[in-house]
Order: C-alpha cells, then sequence, then structure tokens
C-alpha cells in the first residue's frame, strides 16, 4: 500500500514556528528593550527616563568593579574550558575501554550535567563547608590547608571553579564519548602497526579525529562559563567575599534588579553580548582552522 504525502510550502514555516516564536518573545524582544534602555537613565520605579546617549557604555570602561569583573570572568573561563575538556577527554578514554559494568559507569557520567547551578553549588557549598565539609577535613587533615571561601578570595574563585567544572563534566563527556567511539578501528590499529604507541596514536591519530567534537564543546563551554553560572553564584557566593566573584552575568543581576540601575544594567547586557560574541567570531576564525571534519 502506498502513501501520498501532499507537500506544502507552508508546511515548514509551520513546523518552524513554535521555535520562532519562543525565540521571538524570550530573546528578541528583551534584546530590543535592553539595546532601547541602555541610552536611557530611568529613576527606581521606572517611570521616567532620561536619554543619555552612550553614557552608559562610556561609564563601563571607567568603573574599576566592571573592568575587575570583566578581567575576572576572562580568567574564570579559560581556566573553566580548560580543566573542563582536559578531564572530560581523559575520563571518556578511560569509559571508552570496554570493561565489565562500564555501560552503567557511562550512563551515571550524564548526571552531573542533569542538576541545575543551584543544586550543584548547594552540594558542593556542603562538601567544601569549613566545618562539616569532607573535602575540607581530608585537606586540612592530610595536607594542612585550611579552605575557607566564605572569607578568603582566593579560596573562593578556586571553589567555583571546581563546582562549575563538574557541573559541566557529564556533558564534555558524554560527546567526548560519542566521538571516540566514532573513530574507525582500522586507523587505530595501522597507527599501531606503522610503530606508532598508544601515547602517540592517541596525540596524532585520535585527538585529530575528534577536533570537530573539541571545537563544538569549546564554544559551548565558553557560553556556559559567561551566562550560565548565575545560579552557582547566587545560591553560594553572592559574588563574595568582597566581590571575589563578581562575574559579569552577577554584576549585571546586582546593578540591574538590586541597584535598580536598568539603564546601566542593559548597556552592561549589550556588551556582554558583545564581548560573547567577539569571542565567538574568535573561536570560529582561528580555532576552526584546526578542525579536521574527514576520516
Amino acid at each position: 500500500m502506498q502513501t501520498t504525502f501532499k507537500s506544502s510550502k507552508w508546511l515548514p514555516y509551520l513546523l518552524l514556528s513554535p521555535s520562532i516564536i519562543i525565540v521571538f518573545i524570550f530573546f528578541i524582544i528583551p534584546g530590543a528593550e535592553s539595546l532601547y534602555y541602555s541610552f536611557f537613565r530611568l529613576n527606581i520605579t521606572g517611570t521616567k527616563k532620561y536619554f543619555v546617549g552612550m553614557n552608559n557604555f562610556v561609564r563601563l570602561f571607567q568603573d574599576s568593579e566592571y573592568i575587575g569583573s570583566l578581567v575576572l570572568s576572562f580568567s574564570f573561563t579559560v581556566c573553566v574550558v580548560f580543566f573542563g575538556l582536559g578531564i572530560s577527554l581523559a575520563i571518556a578514554t578511560v569509559a571508552n575501554k570496554k570493561l565489565k559494568l562500564f555501560n552503567v559507569y557511562r550512563t551515571l557520567l550524564i548526571w552531573p550535567y542533569a542538576l541545575s547551578p543551584a543544586i550543584t553549588g548547594i552540594i558542593w557549598a556542603l562538601m567544601f563547608d569549613p566545618s562539616i565539609g569532607v573535602i575540607t577535613n581530608i585537606l586540612e587533615r592530610v595536607f594542612g590547608i585550611t579552605f575557607t571561601y566564605f572569607n578568603n578570595s582566593t579560596h573562593a574563585v578556586i571553589f567555583i571553579t571546581i563546582t562549575a567544572t563538574w557541573k559541566m563534566l557529564g556533558y564534555n563527556i558524554i560527546f567526548f564519548l560519542a566521538g571516540l567511539q566514532g573513530v574507525p578501528g582500522e586507523i587505530i590499529e595501522a597507527a599501531i602497526i606503522d610503530g606508532a604507541g598508544k601515547w602517540r596514536s592517541f596525540w596524532r591519530v585520535i585527538f585529530p579525529l575528534l577536533s570537530p567534537t573539541t571545537f563544538f564543546l569549546l564554544v559551548m563551554n565558553t557560553l556556559y562559563a559567561f551566562f550560565q553560572l548565575f545560579g552557582l553564584l547566587h545560591v553560594v557566593t553572592e559574588g563574595g567575599p568582597g566581590r571575589a566573584t563578581y562575574l559579569l552575568v552577577y554584576k549585571l543581576y546586582r546593578d540591574g534588579f538590586i541597584s535598580m540601575n536598568v539603564g546601566y544594567a542593559s548597556a552592561q547586557s549589550i556588551m556582554l553580548l558583545i564581548i560573547v560574541s567577539s569571542v565567538m567570531l574568535l573561536q570560529f576564525k582561528f580555532a576552526e582552522r584546526r578542525v579536521f571534519y574527514g576520516t
């Protein structure tokens, strides 16, 4: 029995319409409003606004707090991306071994990503608690290190870096694992026959074949580090101690919703979009050149 499907020129638009509507309502309209308000100074109730032109944007680069937050965000992003991808690749390589019960182990690896940033922050805050934390007790008893992220700026930055990296591990591992399982075994065998050891065959053969996956995860982890850590910061450190964890996304929240400086916060949101877009363009321009899409 044959069935015929009558195509319609409106069908593709109909199927795309839910996504287009969501993007328009939750991204395009708020983005346009932020751009509009970035040229104004509003009173605390939002009933009056005064046109200030580019003053809010000029003020950003005269604000030492914003500059410090910008430097911190870039340093934090580099650490999260570098350590996150490195650790994930190592774990995925081990998980790719054909050993007993490893199917269960691979399934459990996605769990960290399933947790929200806020829940992740609470879990790690308990483990790093100076009084009852398992990790802090180990650090103090074994290494003699007193770890207190509550009142130590360096410890606070280390804490959020570890927590944010762990949160993204499951996502990275799943993609690396899929990439490793897609590497043809014949290529690896040929490299071994030619005299390449396991270490050399990994970096000269397997890793280049993983470059599309690595590049994709580079982009996704960068976006994650810039945009998706508000819940973690808000629940655990609230930007402290002493604004040591004042990332751009959290400063934007404080200025916009606590200080009610809507115009200034809107300028920060536009600038954050420009900064992240510039980073993405640089990644596509320079990093993608090293991506190998063939086998």
